[in-house]
């Protein structure tokens, strides 16, 4: 087993020659160990890494006890030190010695900086877990802020042991290249698998024995093997596993610019001041002088010195046209900065003379940096549209297998980079990520693990480095270290019910039980013969029969008219709601008249009401207007803490809200498309808002909506 605590070096029970060794300078893995380390690329990391197991024989692919023989078996100076924080943050209570997912198996797709902090997470927890990424290469040379927790948590991983420049003096930045080959090494020694060059191209559903896996490209590689019940997808912006739904945030056109140019590390270029961030509101005189020298128009700009000198700068449309960056000026801002439509020789320029004029002509030689395909290092992008995944967390079900499905990243939340997001909060995702897959582990509900992993993903967008815990010592995986005022139940389990998804096309034993359920209790109720899960309740008389079967006292099935289906449903649905707490799945007249009844959705109600009628009822049931405590309650199992009769109503429109169609904030639910701003009529995300709570006329403001 996997353990972290220190233990006494058992070399001294080998041979006498290899004791004498460790102390010799030019010992091979203390060569392969400090080769290891000094890596600067992702091949090499790779090889020193293989060459370090093959020296101190140790297999890699024994993720289990892998740290463990490697302190025991790396005598020296150099990896002690090393040791000895990894070992510090292995050893905190939330990991309980790596055994808490011990029978756990991730996979995590993308080896980006979100991808590998969670899978540095998950190892500690005790689980086996395999990486995937497309590239060969780790070549973005762009450069991130740090906020202080982040700086703070890389150096308790070790980062100045792998770069010795990270975060000296007042820096708070590093590029991503650099933060990428840190968290490789050390994923790498916490036995982690990381396999670079396999193209992802969607999940295999289990068949027979064999579980979910992976199909890959190529197909043979030894990871499309790995069977696993945690899919973790840090697969960028662009990549949405199936289940997922994003959000599109638009605001004002917004247009960025980034451009990297080669630092050679001279005295000279050492000496030029970087510029943490200026936006014209707060100089005004520094963007009018450069329009005037030059003619671009910028709204803001940061520099950066890490690898390279990296600039960032958001530029307005006329001056881009006007400098012969954009060809052509089109309303729609995919088709403006279409490839075609762009200058690229014009776009090095404008990066080129920006740079110069913000650093005072400090930095005469400003030859750019290559990217990944051997060009220039300077790109242009729309800030415009940013997205936003409608919820975290999934779970699939086939063939009784189960799989908890997470995202960190991009792909959870496009980060607005000027004001240095995407690290801070792609990290704090990755520890709720940890989190939600600790509480799986432990054999957790899965829609508790859902719920709670939704009601944490609320508070995400909303977190700065002013709000979060300034206790960065006493951070860890748990969410309550981390953010204020944390509210692990805001989102109910019966909220989360549509992200635990059992296939339609699976084996039919599940369904099977829930039809023989209902078919056992509506047997001979006049009228009533339930064969299915879609037709055989439009009448409502079904539904009717199974409430009457369990609470007769509720429901009076002589007065009932098959051919008045509206009025049998919408019975139904008022008395399994107000007694129950099951709220609808659509209006009456819908579930009397569709042509086609959502199957899925009609076997998430009915295990409703079967969990519901199968649990013992906690105090006797009594009709509302005699109940003195039928009022709404503060922490409703149904949570409707601002509902007014248990009802479910728009809080904007007054209308009904059904649960397909509804989102909830702030206590109170919201049709989908009157979740929008008072003021501007902009469609709002969670989390993206401002609720003003001095009115009560709901008052949502999208201020600040690219945070």
């Amino acid at each position: 087993h996997l353990c972290f605590h220190y233990t006494q070096p058992k070399v001294q029970a080998r041979s006498s020659s290899f004791t004498m060794a460790s102390q010799d300078p030019v010992n091979p893995s203390h060569a392969a160990f400090d080769l290891f380390i000094q890596a600067q690329t992702c091949k090499d990391v790779q090889r020193y890494f293989a060459e370090l197991c093959k020296q101190v024989e140790v297999d890699p692919k024994d993720f289990r006890s892998f740290y463990t023989k490697l302190k025991e078996r790396l005598n020296y100076w150099k990896a002690k030190a090393l040791w000895t924080k990894l070992d510090k943050r292995a050893s905190h209570p939330d990991y309980e010695q790596g055994k808490v997912c011990a029978k756990n198996k991730c996979l995590v797709l993308g080896a980006g900086p979100c991808g590998l902090r969670t899978a540095i997470e998950l190892s500690l927890l005790g689980a086996q877990v395999v990486v995937v990424e497309k590239r060969e290469t780790f070549s973005r040379n762009n450069v991130l802020h740090l906020w202080p927790y982040t700086i703070y948590d890389l150096r308790g991983l070790g980062a100045k042991k792998f770069y010795g420049r990270f975060c000296t003096g007042a820096l708070d930045h590093i590029s991503i290249r650099q933060l990428q080959l840190i968290l490789l090494k050390v994923s790498l020694l916490l036995g982690v698998e990381v396999h670079t060059g396999v193209d992802f191209q969607g999940l295999i559903e289990p068949s027979g024995d064999k579980g979910w896996t992976a199909k890959l490209h190529p197909g043979c590689h030894p990871a499309a093997a790995f069977q696993f019940d945690v899919f973790i997808s840090a697969g960028g912006g662009r990549f949405i596993p199936d289940g997922f739904k994003h959000k599109e945030l638009r605001g004002k056109l917004a247009i960025g610019i980034t451009a990297n140019f080669i630092n050679r590390h001279t005295a000279a270029e050492a000496q030029v001041a970087e510029i943490s961030g200026v936006a014209r509101i707060y100089n005004q005189k520094f963007f009018q002088d450069l329009l005037t020298a030059t003619g671009i128009d910028l709204e803001n700009i940061v520099y950066y010195k890490d690898d390279t000198h990296y600039f960032v700068m958001t530029a307005k449309k006329k001056s881009l046209l006007k400098k012969g960056v954009i060809k052509q000026d089109y309303s729609d801002a995919e088709e403006l900065l279409a490839p075609a439509n762009v200058d690229h020789e014009a776009l090095c320029c404008y990066a080129r003379e920006a740079a110069h004029f913000s650093t005072g002509g400090q930095l005469p030689d400003l030859q750019f940096a290559q990217n990944h395909a051997g060009r220039p290092d300077v790109a242009m992008f729309d800030f415009t549209c940013m997205h936003r995944a409608e919820n975290a967390s999934l779970v699939k079900e086939r063939k009784g297998k189960k799989l908890l499905i997470g995202l960190v990243g991009d792909c959870l939340v496009e980060p607005f980079w000027p004001l240095g997001t995407g690290i801070a909060r792609g990290f704090l995702a990755a520890f709720d990520a940890a989190w939600m897959v600790r509480s799986w582990g432990k054999g957790t509900a899965p829609l508790k693990v859902l719920s709670e992993r939704e009601s944490v993903y609320q508070l995400l967008s909303q977190t700065t480095p002013e709000n979060t815990s300034k206790n960065y010592a006493g951070y860890s995986i748990d969410p309550s270290t981390r953010y204020q005022h944390i509210n692990f139940s805001s989102i109910k389990a019966n909220q989360v019910r549509t992200l635990s998804v059992v296939s339609l096309t699976d084996s039919v034993g599940g369904f099977d039980e829930l039809i023989k359920w209902c078919q056992k209790h509506t047997a001979g109720y006049e009228n009533v013969n339930v064969k299915d899960l879609t037709q055989s309740w439009r009448s409502g008389l079904a539904l009717c029969a199974l409430i009457h079967h369990f609470r007769p006292q509720l429901i009076d099935m002589s007065t009932l008219d098959e051919s008045n289906a509206v009025h049998n449903n919408q019975l139904a649905f008022s008395i399994l709601e107000r007694e129950l707490g099951i709220s609808p799945i659509m209006s009456a007249s819908d579930m009397a008249s569709s042509g086609q009844i959502d199957k899925l959705s009609m076997v998430l109600y009915l295990t409703q009401i079967q969990d519901a009628f199968a649990a013992p009822p906690i105090a006797p049931l009594v009709a509302p207007e005699l109940s003195p405590t039928s009022g709404p309650k503060a922490d409703s199992d149904v949570g409707m803490a601002v509902s007014t009769g248990n009802s479910e109503e728009c809080y904007f429109c007054g209308q009904r809200v059904y649960v397909l169609e509804r989102i909830s904030a702030e206590g109170k639910f919201f049709h989908r498309s009157c979740f929008t701003c008072h003021q501007c009529g902009i469609t709002l995300r969670l989390g993206g808002y401002t609720f003003n709570q001095t009115t009560g006329e709901g008052h949502l403001c999208h201020s600040f909506v690219r945070k």
